[in-house]
């Protein structure tokens, strides 16, 4: 497709939120409910800012925003999630606003006004629809390039047809801390080389195979801190490592 003069294109992170039960909250109250969305704003406006991004648009109860890092984007959504579940906690159950939340990596056509088109905007918005109360979902394009980077947890839902775009896409749904940390195994069921683990044979009282045991090449399960150990500053540093 092309475009004019004044508009350009480019692959952006693309996050796209909305409110769950909206028309149900201004029925209730407009005036508290228009209050809630405000405030809510301004939280997604100054992590957004924060992660080096910009709001594109905030129609009705909606936030579109733009980064150049999908790393950014959905440090930003899971930072948003967080601060609008704990803000919650302070208001009665039926005046909290929640919201679903999805990122997409995409090619997008920006217009000199600053607002943007295209496949990459409009599956963002899928997502968004995709996700649950809270939660956040991500394409394919974005989970690829932000899955070693960030520590967090995932579940693939499939290729799914959405509305309007011409091919299935690849969703993942991000876990909540909660059932992240559930899913995750004890770092002590976490498997290493032994030969990579040199204090492992030297008596630690925490791992498996002390006082020599295991002390031959093979696969031991120890705590991931303990190979920060094994260049003499003990227990405690948990740098991550190269498997």
């Amino acid at each position: 497709m092309p475009v004019d003069q004044k508009s350009h294109r480019k692959l952006a992170a693309i996050l796209s939120a909305d409110v769950v039960g909206y028309s149900r909250l201004m029925g209730e109250d407009e005036a508290a409910t228009l209050g809630t969305l405000t405030a809510c704003r301004e939280v997604f406006a100054q992590l957004i800012a924060l992660h080096q991004g910009r709001v594109v648009d905030t129609a009705g109860d909606s936030v579109l925003a733009m980064f150049d890092s999908v790393v950014e984007a959905v440090q930003c959504a899971t930072e948003v999630q967080q601060t609008l579940q704990a803000r919650n906690q302070t208001l009665p159950a039926a005046r909290r606003m929640v919201f679903r939340v999805g990122v997409n990596l995409g090619d997008v056509i920006e217009h000199a006004d600053g607002s943007i088109y295209g496949d990459g905007v409009n599956i963002a918005a899928r997502l968004q629809a995709l996700a649950e109360p809270g939660g956040i979902c991500l394409s394919g394009t974005a989970y690829d390039h932000i899955k070693n980077k960030l520590p967090l947890d995932f579940d693939a839902l499939g290729e799914k047809s959405v509305k309007n775009i011409a091919e299935p896409v690849r969703v993942y749904r991000m876990r909540s801390a909660a059932e992240g940390a559930a899913h995750r195994p004890p770092p002590c069921q976490q498997v290493y080389d032994v030969t990579r683990l040199a204090h492992v044979a030297s008596g630690c009282g925490r791992c498996p195979g002390r006082g020599g045991r295991r002390s031959r090449r093979v696969a031991v399960r120890v705590p991931r801190w303990h190979i920060a150990g094994a260049g003499g500053r003990g227990h405690g540093t948990r740098s991550p490592v190269a498997r």
